[in-house]
C-alpha cells in the first residue's frame, strides 16, 4: 500500500503483521482486517482514477482472501505447512496412521449402526472430542515444535474429521 507498509506479496501472516503462529487471537486478526479494509477500501481512490482504483481492489481482494484463510484454523494450519515446505497434498496422499485409519472404520461402523438421532449425536460429540484432540495436537506442533511434518499429519486428520462431522450433521438434520 506504501513504500513501507505491507505487499501484496508478503504472506498472509506478514500481511496482518501477526506472528506465524497456530493460536491467533481472533479480535486482533478482525481488528487488523477492518483496519486494512479501511486503508484499502477503493472508494478512497475514486478521486485519482481507475488505476487507483484498480489496485486498491486488488488490496482489497488479497485482504480478503488472506483474512478468510487466516480465520479458520484448518485452512490457517495447511497455510503454514505449505510456508514451511510441507503442503498437505490431500488429493494425492492419502496415507494416513494406521490407529487413525481403524478409528475411521469403528465411525463408519457406529453411523451404519444408528438408528436413531441420538446415536448419531453420540457419535457426534465423540468426534468432536477427536476434533479438539486433534486441534490442541496441531497448536502443540506448530506453536511449540515448528514441526510442519506433525502438522501435516493433524491437518490431513482434521480435514477427515470435518468432512465426517459435516456427514453426521446432515443425518441430523435430514
Amino acid at each position: 500500500m506504501s513504500e513501507d507498509g505491507p505487499s501484496l506479496q508478503d504472506d498472509d501472516f506478514a500481511l496482518f503483521g501477526l506472528p506465524r503462529r497456530f493460536q491467533l487471537d481472533r479480535s486482533e486478526l478482525d481488528a487488523r482486517w477492518k483496519q486494512l479494509q479501511r486503508m484499502a477500501h477503493p472508494d478512497r481512490f475514486a478521486h485519482q482514477g481507475t488505476a487507483a482504483q484498480r489496485i486498491a481492489m486488488q488490496w482489497s481482494v488479497r485482504i480478503n482472501e488472506a483474512y478468510q484463510r487466516l480465520r479458520d484454523p484448518l485452512r490457517r494450519a495447511a497455510y503454514w505447512c505449505e510456508l514451511q515446505g510441507a503442503p498437505i497434498e490431500a488429493e494425492s496422499n492419502t496415507a494416513m496412521p494406521a490407529n487413525f485409519l481403524q478409528q475411521q472404520m469403528q465411525w463408519r461402523e457406529a453411523l451404519d449402526d444408528a438408528h436413531t438421532p441420538q446415536d448419531i449425536e453420540a457419535l457426534l460429540q465423540a468426534v468432536e472430542a477427536e476434533r479438539r484432540e486433534r486441534l490442541d495436537a496441531l497448536a502443540e506442533a506448530i506453536d511449540v515444535h515448528a514441526d510442519a511434518q506433525a502438522a501435516v499429519v493433524q491437518v490431513r486428520a482434521l480435514m477427515f474429521i470435518e468432512r465426517f462431522a459435516d456427514t453426521l450433521q446432515a443425518r441430523l438434520d435430514g
